[in-house]
């Protein structure tokens, strides 16, 4: 496969790209930074130097011509404003999503937040807020568009820890915890070879099943 991934030097997308990259896949990773090339490219990813935050719809959809599917994991990141949150989880979100409609690329994997959309519970703040309305309207815009074979994926709180290779994986609510990063970037790489699973909101936390067996519990009976 061919995957293209917005937010290329993310803490998931570094991950995911490796596993892409390690079984055969070409992986071309949008970055703004031109000092994060260097760790995309060790990944066997192509590093692409686009900043949504500035590039029109056009100039991305350049850089996403001839691909399979599209990974949006661009996020502002820990230390962030509320102003940023919008810009880049819901801006940036919705401009490569036009993008990818621009250069026919059908597969759009959203990495979103659990409670995306929600009301926040009291007292997290406004960035908090910002992120979780960012998020929620960044789902709205995606599932709104009908030349998009789109999945959105919500994983819980992020960790570090090394992977297990078992998830609890389906369409909200399923409960709040954790999941390491190397975990969804494995379920991810499952949901991009399962292409019959699309239009999905799916919650994503460390669990007792093994990622395959998950994804394929999503698939249409009889696949």
């Amino acid at each position: 496969m061919d995957i293209v991934i917005a937010g290329g030097h993310g803490k998931i997308a570094l991950r995911l790209s490796r596993l892409l990259a390690a079984r055969g896949d070409t992986v071309r990773s949008l970055v703004r930074n031109p000092g994060h090339e260097a760790g995309v490219r060790d990944t066997g990813a192509e590093p692409v130097l686009c900043d949504l935050e500035e590039a029109d719809a056009g100039e991305v959809a350049g850089h996403l011509r001839g691909a399979d599917a599209v990974v949006f994991a661009a996020g502002a990141g820990p230390g962030s404003g509320a102003a940023r949150k919008d810009t880049v989880d819901r801006g940036a979100a919705v401009l490569t999503a036009d993008a990818a409609e621009r250069a026919g690329v059908r597969g759009f994997v959203q990495i979103s937040a659990m409670g995306a959309g929600e009301a926040p519970a009291a007292g997290r703040g406004e960035v908090w807020e910002a992120y979780i309305r960012a998020k929620g309207e960044a789902e709205d815009d995606l599932r709104r568009r009908g030349a998009l074979d789109w999945l959105i994926l919500r994983p819980g709180r992020l960790t570090d820890d090394p992977p297990t290779g078992r998830v609890a994986l389906a369409e909200p609510p399923i409960g709040y915890g954790a999941v390491t990063r190397d975990d969804v970037a494995a379920v991810i790489a499952a949901l991009l070879d399962a292409g019959d699973v699309r239009r999905r909101t799916l919650d994503l936390l460390n669990g007792d099943t093994a990622i395959a067996d998950a994804v394929a519990a999503l698939r249409p009976a009889g696949r």
